[in-house]
């Protein structure tokens, strides 16, 4: 899942990014609010974190903006102003959900997952196709009943092909959900990680999960 953070404070957008990079998200950081706005214009977002007193435009304007855009991402608004006024004001302007500064990190993370449940499709957090099974609370995979140990970004474009599951998913798709704005679209990471994981998903297995369709894409399915 890919999430846009709009914070003007280094130090809380360091630490929130990297909280969030440790636990499988691909995170785009920008300080203002007009950057924020331009960073929703050119990628897709699972999700939106955004700071309330910012430069350039606020997040309440820039909250309106995204909703008068039709922009339906869902929004996470942070703020050090705690007044209940401020809250109903960044529901309002159409925020999803609203957290005051300071905050647990867990509690950011236990939001940022509800809000993405809330989404259209009503993410489930447990994912089964055949005998895989993707915990997307606890972050677990296992097959056949035995665990599966991936690293992050594997877990990443896992979980994301499992919300797929039988529809093909171009490489596009996945370099716009599971990586940032630092990806180098010619290298062939991607492919890296898919052969990655197709080999702790598949190998000893008769029945294979993952497949390729030569330049077109990849999808996750049971197939002899």
């Amino acid at each position: 899942m890919r999430i846009l953070l709009v914070e003007d404070e280094p130090r809380m957008a360091n630490v929130i990014a990297k909280g969030l990079r440790e636990q499988s998200y691909a995170v785009d950081v920008v300080q203002d609010g007009d950057a924020g706005l331009y960073q929703t214009s050119i990628n897709d977002y699972d999700a939106i974190i955004l700071d309330v007193l910012l430069p350039q435009r606020n997040g309440f304007e820039v909250c309106r903006e995204l909703r008068a855009r039709g922009n339906a991402t869902p929004i996470l608004m942070l703020t050090a102003r705690a007044a209940i006024e401020d809250r109903l004001t960044g529901f309002d302007a159409g925020a999803d959900d609203y957290l005051t500064k300071p905050f647990s990190f867990r509690e950011l993370l236990a939001r940022i997952r509800a809000l993405l449940r809330r989404d259209s499709q009503l993410r489930p957090e447990v994912l089964g196709i055949e005998d895989l099974i993707v915990d997307s609370a606890s972050h677990r995979v296992s097959r056949a009943g035995y665990d599966v140990q991936l690293t992050a970004k594997e877990y990443a474009l896992l979980e994301y092909l499992a919300r797929r599951a039988g529809q093909l998913v171009s490489r596009a798709e996945i370099a716009a959900h599971v990586w940032d704005d630092s990806f180098d679209p010619f290298s062939n990471t991607i492919e890296v990680y898919i052969n990655r994981l197709r080999k702790k998903l598949d190998e000893n297995h008769s029945l294979k999960l993952l497949h390729t369709r030569r330049g077109e894409g990849y999808i996750l399915e049971s197939r002899q």
